[in-house]
């Protein structure tokens, strides 16, 4: 049953959070491996994004009309067709490739949320800020926790969103980047330490709204369960 109240949470908040993925996707590849200056910045800031874009996942995500295109551009018409294209051109292999940059990435993220989660409920339930159980709890324990994760997570989001959407040889092999340790060795040496934190703006637009919006969801589900199940 936890299982099922978790992903409910998470599809509760992905309806509302899919347009700020789309906004940060965009902004993490805008300017890739060049020296602050030397590019054209079609995205200014998170709320110039989405004028832009509205005016004119990541490979869909990053797809974008010419004049405003950032990254390298896949041609893809839908999820079941880019599933479909890789599957063809790169076997079952390439579904997964750029998996080693996800994967510090959803480590880090879910360690960091999880732990301020319950940390900082625990505080506010010890210090009786709000009644028992109330909803108001659990929403600031996660804006607590939506801050520790962008700050957390934001560097490792860049390198995986760049690995995920980098263009590939006829093998399947990157050809920007060897490893998450590569890519971030090259975004740190030529777009700085502020290129890491490339989008941060736009990833707690995205990250805060739906780490807060998942762990409000899943507490209120399982208070429900909890209470109606007895």
């Amino acid at each position: 049953m936890d299982f099922l109240m978790s992903g409910l949470a998470a599809c509760g908040a992905c309806l509302f959070t899919n347009p700020l993925e789309v906004v940060k996707t965009r902004m993490q590849l805008q300017g890739e491996l060049q020296s602050p200056g030397t590019y054209q910045r079609h995205y200014r800031n998170v709320f110039h994004a989405f004028i832009t874009i509205a005016k004119v996942k990541t490979h869909l995500q990053a797809q974008a009309a010419s004049e405003i295109a950032v990254g390298y551009q896949y041609k893809h018409r839908g999820m079941f067709q880019a599933l479909t294209e890789i599957g063809q051109k790169h076997g079952l292999v390439g579904l997964w490739r750029g998996a080693t940059g996800g994967l510090p990435r959803v480590v880090i993220g879910s360690s960091a949320q999880l732990c301020t989660f319950s940390s900082t409920k625990d505080l506010l339930t010890q210090w009786e800020i709000f009644p028992p159980q109330s909803w108001k709890g659990a929403l600031t324990a996660a804006m607590v926790s939506g801050i520790v994760v962008v700050l957390a997570m934001t560097p490792f989001d860049v390198v995986s969103t760049r690995l995920y959407n980098q263009p590939t040889d006829v093998q399947g092999k990157g050809l920007m980047y060897r490893g998450i340790l590569d890519a971030l060795l090259q975004t740190a040496r030529t777009e700085g330490i502020f290129g890491m934190y490339k989008g941060i703006g736009a990833s707690y637009f995205r990250l805060g709204p739906h780490t807060i919006l998942s762990l409000f969801f899943w507490d209120q589900l399982r208070i429900l369960y909890y209470t109606y199940s007895k």
